[in-house]
């Protein structure tokens, strides 16, 4: 395809223009690629050596599948991409091969030759290659980029809560130009550079800085600057002619320009305006080159005691962080659906994106543009530094490049550079020498800082720190940035979620610089549900809960400028573990965007029009209460509305609990298909929502064939939801007669871990971790009063102690070290019904450590006797993680 060319967050405009010089084109170069992976890391001239070519189209990764092995790490290493091209090229013309995104270090090869290199994976690049290429209708040219995705001690991130996908993962295009064009050498910008020195509701001024540069003979260009309103009538044009001379770029800059009453850019009215610069041949009126930029009139500024004011009014800045992989794709992702994230973020009612943890796509900060997002955007200096000169260049690199091409975005008001860099501080044996590191870190910091400010000065620094206050302030971090982000998991990593609050109001003016809460979150399993939620049960209820105290105390605090959930969606994370492996599940949506109840809570907070939805799980299996025919539960309504009613299967139920945000309603569901329907007074809006529910009887002597499998989590208060299966599986019970439950034990719990509910462990050999991620230990005895018959009996076993010891997790933050006990030998045997059915069973020796063990067996029941099971230790104590009790006759 061939276009006239826009940057991305660029907006091409349909102008009466002058002939073109034959001027830029782009084309996309997606297509027909091939690709090999190179764990030998050869180079050029070997790679016809490799086999097992593929034929693929960018944007590609090779991660896209092996991150979510729970056996093997995934692959971190050199891989080759290659393909053919036919170039017909008027030798005149200049050709340059831009590359939005590749990660993380790249060769690029034409015809043999190597035309340039780049490091770091996530910002722009360009590779000029009109030196390299063959040009004509038979002269076939070959591309060839080595791609490498392993460790790098002098790029950056070095360690991080997120995967490093390999690939050439964002759109690749090559470009041709006239010999004097827009510098292509701007940092993998487009050399335009648009800023507005004063903004009023009366008048607004430009100032347009552009280079040129000349790659053929001197000549004398007019720069013509043309603005736009969004219906394409011009508001202003200004020229200015330059001399060029071959070799050479030339800044030409434009100013003077006033708009007079210009329409303001803002969340709830995003104008935007579209400059048309170009270059043109003063001899014959020729366009020689041609950019088209977005424009925004606002003004902002942010206080340490009154929070963030634009065009100056306060708004409180309310969002989410987001990363930017997908489900099944990893960071090989289409365009389309990278917008559709921040639609959905607009939809939630949030004004706020913290682009996290790196710059991302170009079509992100477009989107914000459009849809009025405010913005900040960082590079990936994460957990940790090296303490090298080529470290820092990199940084000061990749910095320079996020900030020239990112420039003209009006949504973007935010430059950060460092993520808790002192999480995990290096040298913490030897104290002097953390000193120095702590040092080297400020004073990357400060060098860091000052280039933001020597480059765009409007704009504001940040660092987001983690919560370790007085580390912070101590080393003198504090001091450099404009703004302190703070990362605060008060009531998750560590502590009770009342302790954010406090945090918060304790280091108000502390120093006196603006505040952003830059992440607040907790995992939220959307297969599992709570009653009673507590901290670590991975449970929807106990997330609604902790977004709710938190985002109450942000909004009540006037010093508190903006926030931004982690994070707006599940993403990729290979080291984790826990119920969800290899995700963190933080998202106010899963990681394939199916919001949660967290999402609606915010759209409840957030959205100006009517709102109303019903929380409710589709699928409930409970207990029957004291009726007999119901199985009652507490659910949520969120919503923006007074009044708000809910009806059952046609029948309104009592008045719901009012929250801040919501209504909470108890609910006597019945067994099968349940109806809710939520409406509020004086409303047309109104949420439906179909709830299936199986209730189990208390007294197992109506236990039938056709019943639900009872099916149960031991060591646990959570229910857990199995999609594929459509099971739900249940929290365990002491034993009582006539019913059923267990008898003896405790509940497991980690020694020395992170986590105090369950393991954080992923199950080896099981899609349905949550089922093996808790057990009962020391447990004497299992029954089921059920009647006679024929049954199927599955034990569900897992060994949680042991195995071997890993590194601890960088995000682990609420304790500094995590160990795994040594295992003690477990052996018992199982009793049914007084015959040995499991006999000296070792689960460590049978299938290892932290690897999903499941025994069926047949059960016949007679005389009335149910189902007694008995454990008994030969050495250690006896486990079991869950049990399942399915009835065939």
């Amino acid at each position: 395809m061939l276009f006239f060319f826009a940057w991305p967050g660029d907006v091409l405009s349909q102008v009466s223009k002058p002939r073109a010089e034959s001027g830029r084109t782009v084309y996309s170069l997606n297509d027909k690629w091939q690709f090999a992976k190179d764990s030998a890391d050869h180079p050029y001239n070997a790679i016809n050596t490799l086999t097992h070519w593929q034929n693929v189209t960018i944007p590609h990764t090779w991660n896209a599948t092996d991150v979510m092995s729970d056996e093997h790490p995934y692959y971190r290493g050199a891989a080759w991409y290659k393909r053919n091209l036919v170039i017909s090229n008027d030798s005149q013309k200049q050709v340059f091969l831009y590359f939005d995104g590749v990660n993380q270090e790249a060769e690029i090869y034409i015809n043999g030759k190597k035309a340039g290199e780049h490091k770091g994976g996530y910002t722009r690049f360009c590779i000029p290659v009109s030196s390299f290429i063959k040009t004509g209708t038979n002269a076939v040219n070959e591309i060839a980029v080595k791609v490498n995705n392993r460790f790098n001690e002098d790029i950056p991130p070095l360690t991080a809560d997120f995967t490093f996908f390999g690939g050439i993962y964002r759109n690749l295009y090559l470009v041709t130009t006239n010999s004097v064009h827009f510098n292509t050498n701007d940092f993998g910008g487009s050399s335009i550079r648009i800023t507005t020195p004063s903004v009023t509701t009366a008048r607004a001024s430009v100032v347009i800085k552009a280079q040129v540069y000349n790659e053929g003979a001197a000549r004398t260009i007019k720069l013509v600057s043309t603005i736009f309103d969004s219906d394409g009538k011009i508001i202003a044009t200004l020229s200015k002619n330059q001399k060029t001379a071959k070799g050479k770029a030339d800044t030409v800059s434009q100013s003077g320009i006033v708009v007079n009453n210009p329409k303001l850019w803002s969340p709830d009215h995003p104008y935007l305006y579209n400059v048309v610069t170009q270059i043109i041949d003063n001899k014959n009126g020729e366009i020689i080159d041609e950019l088209s930029t977005p424009l925004g009139f606002r003004w902002y500024s942010f206080d340490a005691d009154k929070g963030f004011f634009l065009n100056g009014k306060p708004l409180k800045l309310i969002g989410a962080s987001r990363h930017q992989d997908y489900k099944d794709l990893g960071n090989a992702v289409r365009q389309e659906l990278q917008s559709h994230d921040i639609e959905l973020l607009k939809a939630m009612g949030g004004n706020f994106l913290r682009v996290s943890h790196y710059p991302q796509d170009p079509v992100v900060l477009q989107m914000c543009d459009k849809l009025g997002i405010i913005a900040s955007v960082e590079i990936p200096v994460v957990n940790a530094i090296t303490e090298t000169a080529g470290f820092t260049d990199n940084c000061s690199n990749m910095l320079r490049e996020m900030i020239a091409q990112n420039f003209n975005h009006p949504s973007l008001v935010i430059w950060a550079y460092m993520n808790e860099i002192m999480l995990r501080p290096k040298f913490a044996k030897d104290k002097p020498r953390q000193q120095q590191y702590f040092e080297n870190i400020v004073k990357l910091a400060k060098h860091l800082d000052s280039i933001c400010r020597a480059q765009d000065p409007a704009r504001y620094t940040m660092i987001a720190n983690h919560g370790d206050y007085n580390l912070y302030t101590r080393t003198g971090l504090t001091a450099v940035p404009q703004i302190i982000g703070w990362n605060l998991y008060q009531g998750w990593y560590s502590g009770d979620v009342s302790g954010f609050g406090k945090f918060l109001d304790e280091h108000h003016g502390q120093p006196a610089k603006p505040v952003i809460v830059t992440e607040y979150g907790a995992d939220a399993d959307p297969r599992i549900h709570a009653l009673n939620p507590v901290r670590f049960d991975k449970s929807i209820e106990y997330a609604e809960h902790y977004h709710d105290v938190y985002l109450k105390a942000i909004l009540e605090r006037p010093f508190v400028a903006g926030a931004a959930a982690w994070n707006l969606v599940d993403f990729n994370s290979e080291s984790r573990e826990e119920t969800m492996p290899h995700i963190n599940n933080k998202g106010l949506m899963t990681d394939d965007r199916q919001p949660k109840a967290t999402y609606y809570l915010y759209q409840a907070a957030l959205k100006k029009e009517a709102f109303i939805k019903i929380a409710s799980e589709s699928n409930i299996v409970g207990v029957e209460d004291s009726t007999g025919t119901t199985c009652t539960r507490q659910v949520r309504v969120y919503t923006n509305l007074k009044g708000v009613k809910l009806s059952l299967n046609g029948q309104d139920l009592a008045g719901g609990k009012a929250e801040d945000f919501s209504y909470t309603f108890t609910v006597p569901f019945r067994p099968g298909m349940n109806y809710l329907e939520a409406t509020a007074d004086n409303q047309t809006v109104k949420d439906f929502e179909t709830v299936e529910v199986f209730i189990q009887p208390n007294e197992l002597k109506a236990f039938k064939a056709d019943a639900q499998p009872l099916s149960i989590l031991l060591g646990a208060k959570r229910y857990y939801y199995d999609m594929l299966n459509k099971q739900t599986w249940q929290p365990d019970q002491p034993y009582r007669k006539g019913s059923w439950g267990s008898m003896g034990g405790h509940a497991f719990k980690m020694v020395n871990g992170r986590q105090s509910y369950g393991s954080d462990k992923a199950i080896a050999g099981t899609d349905n971790d949550p089922v093996f991620q808790t057990q009962q230990v020391g447990i004497e005895g299992y029954r089921f009063d059920v009647p006679d018959g024929q049954y199927e009996l599955t034990l569900n076993f897992a060994e949680l102690s042991g195995g071997k010891v890993s590194d601890p997790l960088p995000y682990n933050l609420g304790t500094s070290e995590v160990t795994v006990p040594g295992y003690q030998e477990r052996i018992f045997d199982v009793f049914i019904n007084n015959q040995c059915v499991l006999k000296e069973l070792n689960i460590a020796r049978e299938v290892g450590f932290a690897w999903a063990m499941s025994k069926k067996i047949p059960v016949t029941v007679t005389r009335a006797q149910g189902i007694q099971i008995n454990f008994k230790a030969l050495k250690g104590e006896a486990v079991l993680n869950a049990i399942q009790l399915k009835r065939i006759y």
